[in-house]
């Protein structure tokens, strides 16, 4: 063994980063694969490299029996006490049985099982680098396409996006830069298979973690996420510090965080509101930008009644049903959502007055019929009830509606 082979095993493990104790293993593999095709297949045998000396040595290993079967693979008792007299019986007998010739059959031999074994190795080093890496954030190039899928150079390994994690109407050309996101590493005969995505919620988180400090810190959560690539997203914030603001810190001075995001991701709108364990609160907030009047929550079921100004029914369910859609996978709630005229005619808002609220509301008509010069008991139409009561809604901040069907409560 020269010490040609021990200079390339050590640039090879600092150039591949492969171990010289593999590499090692992997050539007295090889040398006994062609000790065995070329000389006795039948025979065990070991080889021993001594890098450092430039040795290679190759060891028949016979098993110490009473009787010998196959002299190939056993030593009587007998033989091997002359060999040596501490051996016993199923005692290993070695000796060396190295070719003449062998030199040169076992480097071309070791070759072809070197270069196997480096590749191997070098695949097993990628598939741990990126299989640590699921759910993470890469940046890569572009360096292909096919009529299914886009392939992604990210160094040292060539990742696939298929067509359905592609956001729809973006287009990709060679070279380009991107940013994407690892769903999985699997193994495979032609080594690591890194698969990623554009489409897929765990995106925009780490996008966010980038582009947010308070959210990399950990001061604001990030609770849940709906996502339709490409077109909208809705994301529910939250944090425990009552000095920040959980929606202000995403969107940023002059909204420049959610737009870097958004500018990233080829113009997405991205609605970011507060999470509140309350579902009423929620539900409320994940229909932005919609006002919402009253939210009923049926625990049971799991859904939720959400009233809305008449001029907003559109704004609220949204393009195609998309605000409300993504509300709903926002939330975990199903969302049924009525206009304030529909809600009226089925009786279910303005909503009942909690205990406590009715002495009040009682109160509070009473002085606006007072202020008004009218009597509860006198027959008001609409229009002065809404002069009566506009005053008081300004200045204690009354649910106006709340009060005119209390006052029609009373009437009957």
């Amino acid at each position: 063994m020269s010490s040609e082979l021990l200079d390339a095993l050590v640039a090879l493990e600092k150039q591949k980063g492969i171990s010289r104790d593999v590499l090692v293993e992997a050539i007295e593999a090889a040398l006994v694969t062609a000790y065995k095709r070329n000389f006795d297949q039948a025979q065990n045998v070991r080889v021993y490299l001594n890098l450092d000396a430039g040795e290679m040595k190759v060891y028949s290993r016979k098993e110490v029996v009473e009787e010998v079967m196959d002299d190939r693979l056993e030593i009587s008792l007998e033989e091997a006490q002359l060999i040596n007299p501490v051996y016993e019986l199923e005692d290993v007998v070695e000796q060396e049985v190295t070719p003449r010739d062998f030199g040169r059959i076992a480097a071309q031999t070791a070759k072809q099982v070197v270069t196997q074994r480096v590749r191997e190795a070098e695949r097993g080093l990628i598939y741990d680098e990126y299989v640590d890496r699921e759910e993470d954030i890469v940046n890569g190039i572009i360096e292909r396409f096919d009529a299914r899928n886009l392939y992604v150079g990210l160094g040292k390994v060539e990742a696939v996006l298929p067509m359905t994690e592609q956001i729809p109407a973006e287009s990709y050309d060679p070279h380009d830069r991107i940013k994407v996101y690892i769903t999985k590493v699997e193994r495979t005969s032609r080594g690591p298979q890194v698969f990623v995505s554009r489409t897929h919620p765990g995106l925009l988180r780490r996008l966010f973690e980038l582009e947010v400090p308070e959210i990399y810190e950990g001061i604001v959560e990030i609770k849940s996420i709906a996502r339709e690539a490409g077109d909208r997203s809705k994301v529910s914030v939250y944090t425990t510090n009552e000095e920040v603001d959980p929606v202000g810190a995403c969107v940023g001075a002059r909204g420049v965080r959610v737009q870097a995001i958004s500018d990233e991701l080829s113009g997405e709108k991205i609605d970011i509101v507060e999470w509140s364990e309350d579902p009423v609160v929620f539900v409320a907030n994940a229909l932005s930008p919609s006002k919402v009047l009253n939210v009923e929550v049926d625990e049971e079921e799991r859904s939720t009644t959400v009233v809305v100004p008449d001029y907003q029914l559109s704004l609220a369910i949204g393009k195609r049903g998309q605000n409300a859609r993504l509300a709903a996978k926002l939330t975990g709630w199903k969302i049924d959502i009525k206009s304030e005229t529909e809600a009226r005619d089925l009786g279910i808002y303005p909503p009942t007055f909690v205990e406590g609220e009715e002495e009040e509301a009682a109160q509070t008509m009473e002085e606006a019929f007072e202020a008004a010069g009218l009597q509860l008991s006198e027959e008001v139409d609409a229009e002065q009830l809404y002069d009566a009561t506009d005053e008081l809604v300004e200045e204690d901040d009354v649910e106006e509606e709340a009060l005119i069907q209390f006052y029609a409560d009373e009437k009957e």
